[in-house]
């Protein structure tokens, strides 16, 4: 008996394996998970609450209850710059399952996809399953860690169908700005590449220079994902949305039918919610993301370990090659010998080699000391004769 041999194949997590290895230990400094330490706010979970006491608890729309959709087209709007109507908005079961559905709709099992290095790596695991031919474009501290034309242009083929863009970046927090954003839309035109931008970090930014695809898009040709999870600090409710001209729209929802049929109810009224929310509830955790970036990039600085500083997203990529040892080895000998536990770099990608990511969603205490140990471990193994 056999099984699919693309899923049988996948590498078991980079990240899962420090977060098993550190599980349950209270003695450990957890800076490994991608996820924000803050609630999710009061009033959001009191409107799930009364949703559900209310009797909202059957089926809705396949692509989503029209308030909630009205509600995204306007936040759309004013938030990312581009103009979309209620049809063209589709829920999905958070961002990764609106991802999977948007490549189900955009390709066919064979189509080529250009995707960055390092980079989420479920991005490489949903185009494996897809049957998707994936060729992965270098990011590199040298140049910002944002996609360079001339690596896309010697990559792509006429296969290609898509071109996918993460800003801002897990795990890198790199930006990709309006100018560089222009010219990749245009290299899409060239070769008629869909782009598919995954836009779950995009109001956790810090120097104002991120922009959407779609906010520049003169063709129909952008498909963009969002996510209430990080924003809103709703990673278990599992609530995303992609954007997209209406013909895919169409097929989006179509796409969504059998996979989830429609999203959690209640949960769509939470979304509604957190959209009504006063603006400082999403400012005060940026703010707080931006604090503890700004500690822990000074705190290596002064240890003379290289980081990347992030312009969105709340994560710490830092080069740890001075210590002369497999990322994800130094990762677990970080955990063992320094009781912290941070992603090691290859978890991401082969790109990834030499560094590892801190996640700032712990408080500022935590990244502090974490960063030191850090700093310290790299010192102690750079130090080694060769």
């Amino acid at each position: 008996m056999q099984v699919n041999a693309a899923a049988a194949a996948m590498p078991p997590s980079g990240i899962r394996e420090i977060m098993n290895a550190a599980w349950g230990r209270s003695d450990v400094l957890h800076l490994e998970v991608g996820e924000p330490d803050f609630p999710t706010p009061a009033a959001v979970v009191a409107a799930a609450h009364e949703a559900a006491m209310a009797g909202r608890t059957g089926y809705t729309p396949t692509a989503g209850i029209p308030a909630l959709r009205s509600a995204l087209a306007a936040k759309v709007r004013a938030r990312n710059g581009f103009s979309v109507e209620p049809e063209q908005i589709v829920l999905g079961n958070g961002g990764a399952q609106a991802l999977q559905a948007s490549l189900t709709a955009l390709t066919e099992p064979g189509d080529g996809i250009l995707l960055p290095d390092p980079a989420w790596p479920n991005f490489a695991m949903m185009s494996a399953l897809l049957g998707l031919e994936s060729a992965h474009y270098p990011l590199t501290m040298a140049g910002g860690f944002v996609p360079e034309l001339s690596d896309l242009e010697g990559l792509v083929t006429p296969k290609t169908r898509v071109l996918l863009l993460n800003s801002p970046s897990n795990p890198l927090g790199s930006v990709i700005d309006r100018d560089r954003m222009t010219r990749l839309l245009e290299f899409a035109a060239r070769h008629e590449l869909w782009v598919l931008s995954d836009e779950c970090y995009d109001e956790i930014t810090f120097d104002g220079t991120a922009v959407s695809p779609a906010a520049l898009d003169t063709d129909g040709r952008v498909v963009t994902v969002f996510s209430f999870s990080k924003t809103y600090a709703m990673t278990g409710w599992r609530l995303g949305y992609a954007t997209a001209p209406p013909e895919v729209a169409q097929v989006l929802a179509k796409a969504q039918e059998p996979l989830i049929s429609c999203i959690n109810t209640p949960t769509q009224y939470a979304g509604l919610a957190a959209l009504e929310s006063p603006p400082e509830v999403v400012a005060n955790m940026v703010r707080a993301y931006r604090q503890r970036r700004d500690t822990v990039v000074g705190l290596l600085d002064e240890w003379g370990l290289p980081v990347f500083r992030p312009a969105g997203a709340f994560y710490a990529w830092v080069d740890v090659s001075a210590a002369r040892l497999d990322a994800r080895e130094l990762a677990l000998q970080l955990l063992a010998e320094e009781q912290v536990a941070v992603a090691p770099g290859t978890a991401f990608g082969r790109g990834g080699q030499g560094f590892v990511r801190l996640s700032l969603a712990a408080s500022e205490e935590t990244l502090a000391e974490g960063s030191v140990r850090l700093a310290r471990l790299v010192e102690r193994l750079a130090a080694r004769p060769r």
